[in-house]
């Protein structure tokens, strides 16, 4: 079985997925930022905490 096949019978469950992230002390959604803030967010860089 192919994965469109698999994403195809899946697709009733799939659920939309709010991603936030902290700007000037607050948590806020990314997809509320205007189309210069969405370009450097997806500029930045991931850290992971040890």
């Amino acid at each position: 079985m192919s994965n469109n096949e698999i994403l195809k019978i899946l697709e009733t469950k799939r659920q939309k997925c709010i991603v936030y992230t902290r700007v000037m002390g607050y948590h806020r959604p990314v997809e509320s930022f205007n189309i210069g803030k969405t370009g450097e967010h997806k500029q930045r860089k991931q850290f992971i905490e040890h």
